[in-house]
C-alpha cells in the first residue's frame, strides 16, 4: 500500500472524527476562560500530507517514515484576543495535556518582524481513542498553536501571499510583508497594554 493510500485510509477512518473529538475536548477544558476568539481543529488534507511527506532536504527525503513522523496530521489552533491571554491558555494546555515539545516561534533577529506564535506537540489523550480502533491507524500526537488575533490574521495572509509554488517574491513585496508584520506586532503590544490599563480608567 502506498503512503497516499495509507494516509487516505487514516484520514477517512480516523483523523476527521478524532480532530472533532480533540476540538471538543479542548473547548471543554478552556470553558470559562475569557477572550478566546476561537478553537478549531483540522485533519491535515491528503494533498498537504503528501506534499510534506515528499519534502526534500539536501537531496534526501526529510521523512523516512512520514505516516509515523509527521506530527501535525491533526492540527489545533486557539486564537486569543491579547498577548497575555496566550500565556494563560498555554498554562491550561500544559495542565491538561502531556507535552512532547513546546516552543515560541519568533523571527531569528530582534530587528526582524515575521511570524509569531506558541506551538505545542501533545500526546492524544487515551480517553479520546475508541477501544475498538486500530492502533496502527491512529497518530500518537497532535500539533496545537496558540496565537493572538493579529498573529493569526497576519500568518494566514502571509502564507497565502508568500507560498506560491514556483513564484519568487521581489524585494519590494518582501519589504511590504515585513512592514505588515511590524504593524501586527505593534498592534498586539498596544492592545495588550490598553487591556491591562483598562482597570485604571
Amino acid at each position: 500500500m502506498s503512503i497516499q493510500e495509507k494516509y487516505r485510509e487514516r484520514y477517512d477512518n480516523c483523523l476527521l472524527l478524532l480532530a472533532k473529538a480533540i476540538e471538543d475536548h479542548i473547548k471543554d477544558n478552556l470553558k470559562g476562560m475569557p477572550r478566546i476568539d476561537r478553537v478549531s481543529a483540522r485533519a491535515k488534507t491528503i494533498k498537504s500530507f503528501i506534499g510534506k511527506a515528499e519534502k526534500m532536504v539536501g537531496g534526501v527525503k526529510k521523512y523516512s517514515d512520514p505516516i509515523n513522523q509527521i506530527q501535525d496530521q491533526i492540527g489545533v489552533r486557539i486564537v486569543t484576543f491579547y498577548l497575555d491571554d496566550v500565556d494563560a491558555v498555554a498554562k491550561v494546555v500544559e495542565d491538561y495535556y502531556r507535552k512532547i515539545e513546546s516552543k515560541d516561534i519568533v523571527p531569528e533577529s530582534d530587528s526582524e518582524f515575521g511570524y509569531f506564535g506558541k506551538h505545542f506537540i501533545l500526546l492524544i489523550p487515551d480517553d479520546l481513542i475508541d477501544d475498538g480502533s486500530d492502533a496502527n491507524n491512529i497518530p500518537k500526537f497532535f500539533e496545537l498553536q496558540v496565537k493572538t488575533l493579529f498573529q493569526h490574521a497576519w500568518g494566514e495572509a502571509e502564507h497565502d501571499l508568500g507560498y506560491k509554488p514556483g513564484v519568487e517574491l521581489g524585494s519590494d513585496v518582501k519589504r511590504k510583508i515585513a512592514f505588515t508584520a511590524a504593524q501586527a506586532w505593534g498592534a498586539d503590544q498596544i492592545f495588550n497594554e490598553l487591556h491591562n490599563a483598562a482597570n485604571d480608567w
